[in-house]
């Protein structure tokens, strides 16, 4: 993701008020109660879509009594400003997109231990092996498509396709997005340096004219007939559809071979800063995302207009989209995916950055 973008709908901040005071006591349960002692105040870095963070933090608010002050920006951003920042960052708790930034802030020793009894509520692979972030979310790696301009039989059925040359001229992608590092990183797994260096100088020659800063571009001109395909994750194709409507929507999505390196589990995931002054309060944060009202925010999209799938508490999506039991990704884990460094020097190298 580029930067924490995407307008709300209207609706979001007036369905809050309804929910948010019945669900109240119930969050206090999962968070382990009200403030108790510690600061009624933490500073959450934001690097998750703006209406996915607020209404988390809204329901938060009103559940505990603790404030949350939200300062968004680019996941990379944010993880390069709390490097910088160092033991003086204000933030206590920071939230991403994708578990790159995350690794590379727990590379720097810059993150706390997550509470066990939190990690507990999301499946181990889709958290820091370390312990020290926790998952929350999570999207998958799709093609965007229309079908004016290429049948779903065309489709390249593998990632390793996007190179072909008979598609020079019909793909489009964004290379600055946080998203794409996952998919790089996961090609450079399979099949080593040299290949994944050869297929991003394919890309880059096939996406010519049509390399775009950001996902949403990417799903707004495929779906107005600018470009054949793309590729993203699944839930902006299904966020542009909630907005615009399914009348005017012209694209479909379609999903690579099953176990193929482009088909990618994306994990958003949540941290504690070492430095934070308000442990508790940030611990009780980080647990209220993996509770059910979190994981039930992020499920419904009328509450969130996320799309995103929900991986902790026993929570599943109520969005009309393939379950996340379904999926068939790359088995590829959240360690191999590492922090995406070498991922950015490869596209540099092939001049897609």
């Amino acid at each position: 993701m580029t930067a924490p973008r995407h307008p709300v709908v209207a609706r979001v901040r007036g369905l809050a008020a309804a929910w948010l005071a019945a669900a109240g006591l119930a969050a206090l349960a999962a968070c382990g109660g009200s403030g108790g002692g510690d600061a009624q105040s933490i500073t959450l870095y934001n690097g998750q879509h703006v209406q996915t963070a607020q209404n988390l933090v809204a329901a938060f608010e009103a559940a505990t009594g603790i404030s949350v002050s939200i300062r968004s920006n680019d996941e990379g951003a944010l993880a390069d400003q709390i490097a910088t920042e160092g033991s003086h960052s204000p933030a206590d708790v920071v939230l991403t997109e994708n578990s790159p930034p995350l690794e590379s802030l727990q590379a720097k020793g810059l993150l706390a231990k997550v509470e066990p009894a939190t990690l507990a509520r999301t499946p181990a692979r889709f958290s820091s092996p370390q312990g020290e972030w926790v998952g929350v979310s999570s999207r998958v790696s799709v093609l965007i498509y229309n079908p004016s301009l290429i049948p779903a039989g065309q489709l390249p059925a593998k990632v390793s396709q996007l190179a072909d040359p008979r598609y020079r001229g019909r793909l489009a992608i964004a290379p600055q997005e946080a998203d794409f590092q996952p998919i790089v990183t996961s090609y450079l797994h399979a099949y080593g340096k040299p290949a994944t260096l050869s297929w991003l100088k394919g890309i880059e020659a096939n996406a010519s004219g049509h390399v775009y800063s950001d996902n949403e571009t990417v799903a707004s001109q495929v779906n107005r007939g600018a470009v054949a395909f793309g590729i993203v994750n699944q839930y902006y194709w299904w966020r542009m559809r909630a907005e615009i409507g399914a009348s005017s929507t012209h694209s479909k999505i379609a999903y690579f071979a099953p176990g193929d390196p482009g088909y990618i589990i994306d994990v958003s995931g949540a941290a504690v800063l070492k430095s934070s002054a308000h442990q508790a309060a940030a611990q009780k944060f980080l647990a209220f995302l993996v509770s059910r009202q979190g994981q039930g925010i992020i499920a419904d999209p009328s509450k969130s207009i996320s799309y995103e799938y929900p991986i902790a508490s026993g929570v599943t999506t109520q969005a009309p989209e393939t379950p996340f039991s379904q999926l068939r990704p790359y088995p590829i884990t959240i360690a191999e995916l590492g922090d995406g460094s070498t991922a950015i020097a490869l596209m540099r190298e092939a001049g897609l950055l």
